[in-house]
Parts: structure tokens; sequence; C-alpha cells
């Protein structure tokens, strides 16, 4: 039956990072395969698992964060955050549509930022209900699952959101940058989520505070030279420098 074969697949999500439809397969011989993709999208809408190509990914492994907790984070270099946020006002414009990543400087900056004519979308939640506060921003909050530690949205519903608007400036703030690694993060959803940012963006500002820097964490979701600005509180190392001058990045001190 097929309950009895769905609570199976559901104990192998539980210890398995990714289940291959060809391991279903020979797990389920008397089921047809399009029935195995079926329980794998049912799995998806239950926000089990993602469906990729070749099988799924457990949700369960997918959505373990190397991050600390969000209300952990807040408070941490707090001085630094705030003053990479105040510098990075000075890009607003109004009548502007921008995109504001989650994450502690974002919510500085969006208490910061000037009751003004300007186009938000974000998928940080305490973004979205910091900029409600004010009356004159248009606030767009993605869809999608909840992700407890970031107190941010994402997943396929997220994606699709973000495929269908044009977006101005991107501000983004990753958990680790290195000149080898880019801009990375621990979350592999999240990482899916900034890549498509910073793909349609027409400029990508990176605000990052001196913590973040040589520090790399399992999924890169872009390289340096995909950023147009960075906004930092302190210089930055002689080989991250070299190759923001040869991408012709701006680096603003804050």
């Amino acid at each position: 039956m097929s309950s009895a074969r769905r609570a199976e697949i559901r104990e192998l999500l539980q210890c398995k990072p990714f289940l291959s439809l060809h391991e279903l397969e020979e797990r389920f011989p008397d089921v047809s395969s399009m029935t195995l993709r079926r329980d794998i999208e049912y799995f998806e809408k239950q926000g089990e698992a993602i469906k990729v190509r070749g099988g799924a990914r457990s949700m369960k492994f997918i959505t373990t964060s190397m991050e600390d907790a969000f209300s952990l984070r807040l408070h941490e270099n707090a001085g630094a955050k705030e003053r990479v946020a105040r510098r990075a006002l000075s890009l607003l414009e109004t009548g502007r549509s921008i995109f504001l990543d989650s994450g502690t400087t974002v919510l500085r900056l969006a208490e910061m930022m000037p009751d003004e004519r300007i186009t938000v979308t974000t998928t940080g939640l305490n973004v979205a209900i910091e900029l409600m506060k004010k009356d004159m921003p248009i606030v767009n909050i993605v869809g999608g699952m909840i992700n407890r530690d970031n107190i941010t949205v994402s997943g396929n519903q997220a994606l699709h959101f973000l495929e269908s608007i044009n977006i101005d400036m991107a501000f983004i703030v990753p958990s680790g940058v290195s000149a080898k690694d880019g801009l990375t993060c621990g979350n592999y959803i999240d990482c899916e989520l900034k890549r498509l940012v910073v793909e349609k963006a027409r400029k990508v500002v990176l605000l990052m505070d001196s913590s973040k820097l040589n520090k790399s964490l399992p999924y890169t979701f872009c390289s340096l030279d995909a950023i147009d600005c960075i906004v930092t509180d302190g210089e930055l190392p002689y080989d991250m420098t070299e190759r923001a001058k040869q991408a012709g990045i701006t680096i603003l001190l804050a």
C-alpha cells in the first residue's frame, strides 16, 4: 500500500541526505518509476524533501545550518553591523526596486531606512515587519518554508517568486567570505536562493562585518567577481583587495 511505502521512504529521508530514484526502484521493484516520482513530489509538498535530478534531498540535512541561532547573532559585532548598515544607506535610491537579504546586518539597515517610496522584496520575516513600521516603502515578502535559525523564507515557492520580479539592487549578506571560496552560507536552500538573486540583480551589494572575513561555509552562492560593491567595517585582506580591484568592485569602508 502507498501509506506503508511512503512511511518507509520517510524513514529513509530521516537517515540519508540523498535518496536516489534508482535506490527506490530497487527497494520497491513492483512499483513504477512514475509512482515513485509522485512519492518524491509528495514529500516535497510536505516540506520533507527537495526534488532534484535523479532523486530527492532530505530537508533534515539541508536545513541543518552551521550558523548560530539568530537571537545570539543579533548581539554579536553589533557596532560593526550598525556601521556597515549606516554606510549602505548612501546607496539607496527612491523609486528603485531592491532586494534585502535576511540577517542581522540587513535588519539594522531596514531599521535605518528612510520612509521613502522604495519597493522592497525580502526573504527576512523580521526585515519585512521592521519595514512595515514605515508608511512609504512597498514591501513584498516571498512565500515558502521558514528557516527558524535565520528567520528567513526559502524553498521552491520563494525561487519561483523571485524568478518573476526585477531587481535593481540586491543587498546580500553571506555567512563567510574569502577570495578562494567567494560568498558562502551553511544552508543549501538559502544558497540556491541567494544565487538566483545575484543572477537577477542589476547591482549586487555585499554587506559584511569583519567577522565574516576568511570564513568559508559549505555552499558557495557566488564568486567575488559577481559583486559590484562591498560595504565593510575594516580593511580587506590583500588577496581580496586585489581581486576586487581586478573586478572593478567598489569598496566602501564604514
